[in-house]
């Protein structure tokens, strides 16, 4: 029987290498995976929600302090309820507001090629949301 740290890294493992095909990846203290697509910071982390499910969680800031508008924040809302890849949050802080593509799911069985595709849908979703935001 394997660990739940034994199965999070490798899942972690298993992820940077799928990332290093698309980008630098840095490994942070605690394991979790940092990286760049372009203006957006992302990050990976995996738990173990019970054995056997080993989750990849992906979370990238598409942008940050955009002034406090209604027609924006309904924007991200609209754009919420359209995703595939991910949900969209809007933190509202005192520099204004910032929005967040999170995207968890299975990661035991996927190879490390279906690994990477994956991933770099969710980025590449984050990646047109923060264009599109930053035109608004």
């Amino acid at each position: 029987m394997t660990t739940e740290a034994a199965n999070t890294s490798a899942a972690l493992t298993k992820a940077r290498q799928s990332l290093e095909a698309f980008h630098e990846v840095n490994v942070d203290d605690d394991g979790a995976l940092t990286f760049r697509h372009g203006d957006i910071p992302c990050a990976v982390q995996a738990m173990q929600l019970s054995e056997g499910l080993t989750v990849l969680s992906l979370t990238c800031v598409v942008a940050w302090d955009l002034p406090e508008d209604p027609a924006l924040a309904g924007s991200a809302a609209e754009r919420a309820g359209q995703g595939l890849f991910g949900t969209l949050g809007v933190v509202h802080t005192e520099r204004g507001m910032d929005v967040t593509l999170r995207y968890a799911f299975p990661a035991d069985g996927l190879e490390a090629q279906a690994l990477g595709t994956l991933l770099m849908l969710v980025v590449s979703t984050a990646g047109q949301l923060r264009t599109d935001l930053l035109k608004l």
